[in-house]
């Protein structure tokens, strides 16, 4: 059978009749439902009022234009009453068929559909926009009887499953991917060729099994009448040592026991050759582990000692200061203990002298690094303010996006890095000064002003021959000043998300705190904040200054402390919150107060060596679930299954003591009482005892706190 489509043009936009896949049936029926010949069907295409849609659709000629609507209405989901049908400008009257309005069987026609309602009920195409490209109805030439070829109109009929993937092949040179396609013609059937070959008895097997023996043929010869055998080849053959079943019996257990042994000596061989693989594989882990405690100990030795020399941190001056303090102190007791009267204090005056000479050299050296530091604060605010804009898209490559203000932003640190430079000639200098006078004199304001008057200066005393060196203080003002030019949002928008002072005084109404120390009025986040949730009325200059002046303490050995707990706990559980509520005084408080800067188990008072581990590993870590151990301790708590009956029941009671302590220590602490237990477990064996004294301890100590506030 051949087929060949019809000479449908698609000019306009065409939309299907009935969405699904792409498989065609003939036109066996009309939309209506009534048998009609497939002779007497025509092509209408029908063009939706104002879009300008077209839906083709192979229709009975014999039908009317009421049943047409019928049809149409039902496909674009809209009453029949509201559609109305014209042809070429006309309106076509419902009772009239495609015949009377002249439509020739196998024939095409076109005609314009609108809506009296199109507020409510417009005219919508369902087909989606993907199967735009195939066409709705076909028309195809058949063989019929005879040979006569005849004219068919054939539907595209779209089913709404997916067609099932069948797998393929891969073309192994070119690389090009082929898929097996389904199809609706069904298999050719093979012709019958009159022979079963689904037949059970060629699918069956019978096995039989039948034992056969040989027939063997055996003749012996001796002397007789007219036979001679010679015996001069025979051999005599006496009888041995008769066994007996019990005597085969214990041979064979004799062997056994023998094989036995070889084989127990085997496998105790390889035992003790397992053990003694383990042992040293147990006592090279251990030399690790002591080597890297070694070489962290050193490092932080060598680090502290780094620090000493070379401080560059808030932190390396305080270690500075405590090791000052250290100092001090032993001096003072020696001499104390060593002299008396006039001459002890001769000694204690002439160590305040020290230690005052002391101090101005960690200042004079503070005072250098806060310089450098500074610079390089200043460096990186530039950068940032200069550099564009990054965006992740979505293949993962990272989009660089410059705006108007970043470039604006990059002139200005150009342009401060152009006057900041010293080793230049003096052409340089002044072109980087007129090119300093022209950008500010854009925006007319005293910042601006000042700098255009510091410029003439520096200008008129370069022409008038005046050295470098005496212009370095003028040339740090005009930085100065130019650098409070660029952090201006007015001038530079870019630096606006940079500042810490916000634009808008608005956002400082609640935002700003008064020192009690240096009557300052200072953000919120110039003022440390405890664990607690209070605020110290004390900021952050004002604190350090009392911890130079009087206690001197480095907190850095209760930093790793809490770093490392933090590492840790974060391995072992991921969604871990409370180690990361607490401050480094919280840890002081721990390690000092309640577990008084010693291991729980060997009292070692090493601070570079203590960690905090679980109590209970199977529990997460908290101040109340936690205990105080060397390195080397470590790995042997966290392996044991059951606390009770691995310690001594009075070391038990002691960290729980030291547990209850932590626990109305931190319960006054809002953050941290939410992860409080319901019911805490008594630390004397008696709860009724425990809780009311704990209750009354934390009212006390609440009492307390008010009154100091007040």
């Amino acid at each position: 059978m051949s087929a060949q489509r019809g000479n449908e043009e698609q000019e306009e936009k065409e939309t299907n009749t009935e969405p699904g896949g792409d498989t065609a049936e003939e036109d066996g029926g009309v939309p209506g439902g009534e048998e009609v010949r497939s002779g007497s069907s025509a092509s209408v295409k029908v063009v939706l009022v104002p879009e300008g849609h077209v839906m083709t659709v192979a229709f009975a000629i014999e039908l009317s234009i009421h049943e047409l609507k019928r049809h149409l209405a039902s496909e674009l989901r809209v009453p029949a009453d509201v559609l109305q049908i014209s042809l070429d400008g006309r309106a076509v009257e419902e009772h009239k068929s495609l015949m009377e309005l002249g439509v020739r069987p196998h024939s095409s026609t076109r005609m314009e559909m609108s809506s009296t309602d199109p507020s409510f009920h417009p005219l919508r195409p369902l087909r989606p926009l993907e199967h735009d490209s195939m066409p709705d109805v076909i028309t195809v030439q058949v063989e019929a009887d005879g040979g006569v070829l005849q004219e068919v109109v054939v539907e595209i009929e779209r089913p709404r499953h997916q067609k099932a993937f069948l797998g393929g092949y891969r073309h192994r040179l070119m690389g090009v991917e082929y898929h097996h396609a389904a199809v609706q013609t069904l298999p050719k059937r093979r012709p019958d060729r009159g022979v079963a070959v689904f037949s059970r008895d060629t699918q069956t097997v019978e096995l039989k099994s039948q034992a056969q023996q040989c027939p063997i043929n055996a003749s012996t010869q001796m002397t007789g009448i007219g036979c001679y055998v010679s015996c001069m080849n025979d051999s005599l053959v006496t009888p041995g040592k008769y066994t007996t079943a019990d005597e085969y019996h214990d041979r064979r257990l004799r062997a056994v026991i023998r094989l036995q042994t070889f084989a127990r000596r085997w496998l105790a061989q390889q035992a003790v050759d397992h053990l003694r693989k383990e042992r040293a594989r147990r006592l090279a882990w251990l030399e690790m582990q002591e080597r890297r405690r070694n070489e962290e100990k050193e490092e932080q030795l060598r680090d502290r000692r780094n620090r000493w020399l070379n401080p560059k941190r808030q932190e390396d001056f305080n270690l500075l200061y405590q090791a000052l303090e250290k100092w001090r102190n032993e001096e003072e007791q020696r001499i104390s203990s060593s002299l008396r009267g006039a001459e002890r204090k001769a000694a204690l005056c002439a160590l305040l002298d020290q230690e005052m000479d002391l101090i101005a050299a960690i200042g004079r050296h503070h005072i250098a690094v806060h310089s450098d530091n500074y610079d390089k604060a200043v460096r990186n605010f530039l950068d940032k303010s200069a550099s564009p804009h990054q965006r992740r898209a979505a293949d993962g490559r990272l989009i660089e996006i410059e705006t108007q203000n970043t470039i604006r932003a990059r002139e200005l640190r150009d342009l401060y890095d152009s006057i900041s430079l010293t080793t230049v000639s003096q052409e340089q200098r002044l072109h980087f000064l007129m090119t300093l006078k022209h950008t500010v004199k854009e925006q007319e304001c005293e910042l601006t002003r000042d700098i255009m008057d510091l410029v003439d200066r520096e200008v008129d005393l370069m022409t008038r021959g005046v050295k470098s060196a005496k212009l370095e203080g003028l040339r740090k003002r005009i930085c100065t000043l130019l650098l409070q030019y660029i952090k201006t949002p007015a001038f530079n928008p870019e630096v606006a998300k940079l500042l810490k002072v916000p634009q808008n005084p608005s956002q400082l109404k609640n935002d700003m705190i008064l020192c009690q120390y240096c009557h300052r009025y200072l953000r919120l986040t110039d003022f440390i904040m405890s664990a607690s949730g209070s605020l110290n009325r004390q900021c952050r200059q004002c604190a350090r200054l009392n911890n130079i002046a009087r206690s001197r303490d480095d907190f850095t050995f209760y930093k790793s402390i809490l770093m490392r707990l933090r590492a840790d706990e974060q391995r072992l559980n991921a969604e871990a919150k409370i180690p990361f509520l607490l401050k480094v005084q919280d840890m002081q408080y721990l390690v000092e107060a309640v577990w008084a800067s010693r291991s729980a188990l060997s009292a070692s008072i090493d601070l570079y060596n203590l960690v905090f581990v679980r109590w209970d590993r199977h529990k997460d870590w908290s101040p109340w679930n936690c205990i105080l151990l060397s390195k080397e301790e470590t790995s042997a708590h966290l392996e044991v299954e059951d606390i009770h009956t691995t310690y001594d029941t009075t070391l038990i009671h002691e960290i729980e003591r030291k547990h209850a302590q932590a626990r109305r220590h931190f319960s006054q602490v809002p953050v941290m009482s939410e992860h409080l237990d319901t019911h805490p477990a008594a630390v004397l064996g008696n709860q009724l005892v425990s809780k009311p004294i704990t209750m009354a301890i934390v009212k006390h100590t609440k009492d307390i706190t008010q009154t100091s506030d007040h």
